[in-house]
C-alpha cells in the first residue's frame, strides 16, 4: 500500500473515446504514481474520426465539483484543459484564488496543434485576466503562443521574448512547446523559469497521426511531478521525456486520429 500518495486533479474535459482531455491527464496521472481526480468542466461525444456532440456543464455543478474535492482532500495539484466558456474560467479562477490546490499548470486549450480557434473573444479575455495570472506553468503549443503574445515567432529570439511577455502578464514559469512541422528533424521546447533563465529540451521529430492527447498528458505529467514535489525544470524534463516515449511508440486503438501510448512511458525516470 502506497501510505499517503499524492493528489493532482484535472478540470478539464471528458473526451468518451479516452485520447485526450480528462482520460489522458488520468492516465498520466496514474503512471507517475499520483492519485488522479477529475473536476468535469465538459463532455464530448468522440472517436478518432471526430468530434460529434459535446455538452458543457453547468456552473453550478461545477462549483460544486470544487466544494466537495476540498472539503475532504488535500490536493497537491492542479492542471486545466478545456473551459469553454467565460462563465466557466470565471468559477475556476474563483475556485483557484479560495482553496489551496497547490501547484497550478495552465494548458491554454485555446486554439488546436492545427490551428482551430476554440474560445471566443470574451473568454479569452478573461482567460488573459483571471487564470494566467494564477499559473506556476502555463504550456502553449505554438498557436496559442501566437495569439498570446501577438507575435509570429519565427526564430528563437521572438520565442525568448514572446516567453517573458507572458512572464510579465503573470505566469511564474513558460514553457513554449516547439512546433510541429512534417520537414523537421526535431522538437524543442523552450522553459523560461521564474528566474528568468532558459532551458531547452530537444527530441527527435516522431511522424505520426496518433498524436491525441499529447498536450494533455505533457502538462499532466508535468503537474503530477510538481505535485512530488520536483523542480520545474526536472518536472518539465520528465514531461517531455515521458510524451516522446508515447508518441513514438504508436499502439493501434481507433481508424484515424489514435491516442497516444501511455503504457510505453511507464519506466521513464
Amino acid at each position: 500500500m502506497i501510505k499517503d500518495p499524492k493528489i493532482a486533479v484535472t478540470i478539464a474535459g471528458n473526451d468518451s473515446d479516452g485520447s485526450a482531455g480528462m482520460p489522458a491527464d488520468l492516465h498520466a496521472f496514474y503512471d507517475r504514481g499520483v492519485y488522479g481526480m477529475g473536476l468535469m468542466t465538459a463532455a464530448v461525444a468522440g472517436n478518432t474520426t471526430g468530434i460529434f456532440a459535446q455538452q458543457i456543464m453547468p456552473v453550478d455543478f461545477i462549483q460544486k465539483q470544487f466544494d466537495v474535492l476540498n472539503d475532504d482532500f488535500k490536493i497537491s495539484a492542479a492542471k486545466t484543459g478545456m473551459l469553454a466558456n467565460k462563465e466557466i474560467i470565471d468559477c475556476v479562477a474563483d475556485n483557484l484564488e479560495k482553496y489551496d490546490m497547490g501547484k497550478i499548470v495552465l494548458d491554454p486549450v485555446i486554439i488546436t496543434k492545427h490551428g482551430a480557434t476554440l474560445l471566443d473573444d470574451d473568454a479569452y479575455q478573461t482567460f488573459l485576466d483571471r487564470l494566467l495570472p494564477l499559473a506556476d506553468v502555463i504550456t502553449p503549443n505554438f498557436y496559442e503562443q501566437q495569439k498570446l503574445t501577438g507575435m509570429k515567432l519565427e526564430n528563437k529570439e521572438e520565442i525568448h521574448a514572446g516567453a517573458k511577455k507572458l512572464q510579465e502578464i503573470g505566469a511564474k514559469n513558460v514553457l513554449m512547446k516547439g512546433r510541429h512541422d512534417a520537414d523537421q528533424a526535431e522538437v524543442t521546447d523552450i522553459l523560461l523559469t521564474e528566474d528568468g533563465n532558459f532551458h531547452e529540451f530537444t527530441k527527435p521529430h516522431f511522424k505520426t497521426d496518433r498524436v491525441n492527447g499529447t498536450g494533455d498528458t505533457l502538462s499532466a505529467v508535468i503537474a503530477a511531478e510538481l505535485a512530488k514535489g520536483k523542480s520545474i525544470i526536472d518536472a518539465v524534463k520528465i514531461g517531455k521525456d515521458f510524451t516522446y516515449e508515447a508518441i513514438s511508440h504508436p499502439i493501434n486503438v481507433g481508424s484515424k486520429w489514435g491516442p497516444i501510448n501511455h503504457w510505453a512511458a511507464e519506466d521513464v525516470e
